[in-house]
Formats: C-alpha cells, structure tokens, sequence
C-alpha cells in the first residue's frame, strides 16, 4: 500500500471514522486512498473554515477525534480561526495537511509555506512525514496526541503519500487524564465547609455526565452556586439537569454576579475574566479579596475529583435541585428578542443539541429554555466568530438522530455560509436561525461604551458597523446551496417556522429580520 492508504487504514484502526475534507492537488492520493478503503467517512465542505468548525462539532459530541483534510499552508491558514475556537473548547481533532513532495519544496512553486510554523501556535502535536513507511505510525501517535481534547497536525508530502511502503500503525496507549492532587481536593473540601459564600465554576467536561451530576449533590449539599464559565464547549441542561448559570458577557453584569462570592472553586474553568481591556472597567471579573482555587485544569480529571468531594460532603442520598420540565406557552404578536427566546423555550424538542452564536440577539435564550426538556447547549469558545453554522453541521453528522438548532447572527453566518451546503449534501437535521439586525450589534455596544457621551448621539450612524445596504438575503442565498428556507415577520410565524424545522429531517433556514 502506497504512504496516503496507510494513513487511512490507521484512521480507521484508530476509531477516527469521519474526515471533513478541503483537498487539493497535494491530497489526491489521500482521496483516492479514502475511496479505496471505503471505511472513513469523507464529508466534503467549500470553505476550510467549515471544515475545521464541523470537526470541533463532531468532536464535541462524541468525544472522539475528527480528522479534517486540509490542502498546504494556504488551506490551513483558511482555518484557523475555528482551528482557535476548537482548541479552547479542547475538541480533540487530527488535521492532515497536503504539502508538496519533498524534491519539489525547493522549487518555491506558487504554494510553497512554512506550514509547520502556520501549525505550530494550534497544535499540541506535530509532525511532517518523510517517507511513506513512516506515514502510518506517524498518524497513529497523531492518534493518540488527540486525547484527552487536544490537536494533532500531520503534514503529508505529496511523495510520502503516492510512494509504497505504507503500513498501518499501532495506536500507542494513552493513559488517563491526572488526578487533581490531594491537597487540591483536601482545600476544596475544606472551603466548602467554611460557610463562606462559594461558586463552583465549572469548564471542560464537567458540565456534562457524571461530573454534572456530582457538581449538582456537592452545591446541594454545600449551598454551593453553579456556574459555567462563558465559554463553554457543551452543557448538559434542560429537566433532569442541575441548574447552571452561565458567565455573562457584559462586563458590568459579571462583575454583578460575581460580586456575592468569597471564593471560588475552579473545576476545568479559567479564572474569569473580561474579554477585553477597557480603560476604566477592570480585566478581572472576581471581587478584590476573592479566594480562587483551582481544584483541577482543563487538562485533569474533573469528574474524579468532583467524585472525591461528593464523597467527602454529600452523602448518596443528597437530591440536586433539578430543572423541572415547564414550557413558556407559545409567544404571538409582533418580533422581540423575548418573544423570540420564548418561542424557542416552546418548541425545543427533547434531546435537541442548540448550537449558541447570538450573543446579542440571543441572550435571553438560556433562561427561557432553562427548564426544556434535556439538551445540549454548544458555544462558541475561542471567541472568533464564524463558528456556529459549521460547528451546528458538524454536531448533526455527530448525532444524526438528534435535531439541530443553530441560532447565529447575520454577521457571524456571513464568515462560513458555505456549511449550509454541506449541510445540503449531507441532509443534517439542522435548523438555522438567523437574526438579521443588518449591524455588527455587538460593537456598536463595544463602541458606545468606549466613546463619550458628546460623540455617541452618531453612533447609530457608523457605517463601518452595518451590514445592511444591501441587505443580505438569507433566503435566496440557502436556496442557492439546496437548503430551504423561509422568512418570518411575526412571533407566530416563527413558532411555526420552528415546529416544521425540528419535524422535518432534512436543514432548513430561518431568517428573523430584526
């Protein structure tokens, strides 16, 4: 077997069953070996940047690495900014990026690049192949450097994947995530008995599964809040669920809600802070005097340490208050944003994944689907927008099953509208929800609350900031790429709207202008 088959039999010996594809000419090997072998899945997508934020969705929802296909230096570079977005959020992924052959590179032909240094800030692992006897245990290690939720990047030159030679690699043992150390347990331990006003904030896998439930007996039991760091990868919430509140966005509404707590415990979260740096709001979210804990990193074993606690704090018996199962009652009338987080709340079929890049438009979405029926509740992470359509795809080819609901601003949809093709070619069951406001809301507010009050009466004005004029037409544009899709002017409409989205079995598009 030539370098490029080798690469895909480890693939498939591996688990990695699922490859989001941008090739070009350096990767046809690659394709041909994948339609030879037959066993990796290849999802074709128009954009690299759809590609890589599928992948996060993919590996979000199963845990298990996706791979994505990436042609040279420039093909890469079109992905970063979901490639950030997905190493915050520790979606563990393998991307595999053509270069060309070895005896070629010194040519400096039009597509030449340092593609290891384009890799590097985003990889925890990488790797250029030389030669296709190393291909396959190369990609195995490649493997193996994707758990627990970390990138790989293999760099396959175009004659280390046409030559023979190939074998298919031995996976390397990976060993489980660390412990949290016994004085980090035996601290937490002791500052939840100390009366004092605590939050537990919780990131990486702890918002889901076992470590949910854990979190929820040790707040019971230690009158503990709950929280989830803004940035979340996924929430398990809905009936069922302990109730966690997520970080807000607005720094001054942060501030608010911290400001109750004298210490904090830290399980796979960040200390929180500001996205940015203001000249006279302060970067860190915490009140002076605060004292934080990390019980464990990203990188440990949550769920075990939580485990540690609830052993040590609250005995089996201990019941965590729970969403219960109430709907808001369908809203009609004209468009708001709360008759819009309503409806959603009204309609969210049970077990439905929700796909969250509306931060202006959508920030009443999480209370009124607080008590829904169990959900999932994916964000974007790494703050670069242009995630949630491609992440929403990703997820439903995860999950194919379960509905889709992606809730994007017009802005964000613009950076990767291509994954509604995808989203075609592979018929997911993905409803996206645009709330066209025809402005890049989120800064004309960043703006106002730089700018003093003798320039803000022209702020409404800034045409940098709008993105109307023309108006996009999200309609014409999803059915261009075979999705269908409606446009809705009233609350009743959009309920509706929703319903035959979650019914059907196939994408849909709906535009809310706002």
């Amino acid at each position: 077997m030539n370098g490029a088959e080798s690469i895909v039999r480890t693939l498939v010996e591996g688990g990695v069953n699922t490859c989001f594809t941008n090739p070009g000419t350096s990767e046809i090997h690659f394709v041909a070996a994948m339609e030879r072998v037959g066993a990796l899945r290849g999802v074709p997508c128009l954009f690299e940047g759809v590609a890589v934020g599928a992948a996060d969705g993919y590996a979000r929802m199963t845990t298990k690495p996706a791979a994505t296909l990436l042609h040279l230096g420039p093909g890469l570079a079109n992905g970063l900014a979901n490639l950030h977005n997905a190493r915050r959020a520790r979606a563990p992924m393998l991307n595999i990026v053509g270069d060309h052959a070895s005896f070629h590179r010194r040519h400096d032909a039009p597509l030449t690049s340092d593609i290891e240094a384009i890799a590097r800030p985003y990889s925890a692992w990488l790797r250029t192949s030389q030669s296709a006897v190393d291909a396959g245990q190369d990609c195995a290690e490649a493997i193996a450097a994707t758990q627990p939720g970390r990138i790989a990047t293999l760099i396959l030159p175009a004659d280390a994947a046409w030559n023979e030679g190939g074998r298919v690699g031995r996976i390397p043992e990976t060993g489980e995530a660390p412990r949290a150390g016994a004085d980090a347990v035996a601290r937490a331990i002791a500052m939840l008995k100390n009366g004092k006003r605590t939050a537990i904030i919780l990131g990486g896998r702890a918002t889901q599964g076992e470590a949910l439930m854990l979190a929820g007996r040790i707040a019971a039991a230690t009158h503990a809040k709950l929280l989830a760091q803004f940035a979340f990868a996924r929430l398990e919430r809905g009936a069922g669920r302990p109730i966690v509140e997520r970080i807000a966005y607005v720094t001054e509404q942060a501030l608010a809600q911290l400001s109750a707590f004298a210490q904090i415990i830290l399980v796979g979260a960040p200390a929180p802070v500001a996205f940015f740096g203001h000249p006279s709001k302060p970067s860190v979210l915490t009140p002076e005097g605060c004292d934080i804990h990390t019980l464990t990193s990203a990188a440990e074993n949550g769920c075990g340490a939580l485990r540690e606690l609830a052993e040590a704090l609250a005995p089996p018996h201990t019941r965590a208050p729970l969403a219960g199962l109430a709907r808001p009652a369908p809203p009609t009338g004209a468009i708001t944003l709360a008759g819009l987080a309503a409806a959603v709340g009204a309609f969210l079929p049970a077990h439905a994944i929700v796909v969250d890049e509306s931060i202006t438009s959508g920030r009443g979405m999480l209370a009124a689907t607080r008590d829904a029926p169990p959900h999932d509740w994916l964000v974007n992470t790494g703050g670069s927008i242009g995630i949630g359509i491609p992440l929403a795809v990703g997820a439903a080819i995860a999950c194919p099953e379960r509905p889709v609901l992606c809730l994007s601003g017009d802005g964000s949809a613009m950076y990767t509208l291509q994954a509604l093709w995808t989203a075609a070619r592979a018929q997911t069951r993905t409803t996206v929800v645009v709330f066209a406001n025809r402005t890049y809301a989120i800064l004309k507010g960043e703006l106002a609350g730089q700018t003093d009050a003798r320039q803000e009466a022209h702020l409404g004005d800034n045409a940098l900031l709008d993105i109307g004029r023309p108006d996009l037409d999200f309609v014409g544009l999803a059915r261009a790429m075979g999705v269908p899709a409606r446009r809705v002017t009233t609350l009743d409409e959009f309920g509706a709207a929703l319903k035959a989205g979650f019914d059907s079995r196939g994408p849909n598009l709906i535009e809310v202008p706002l």
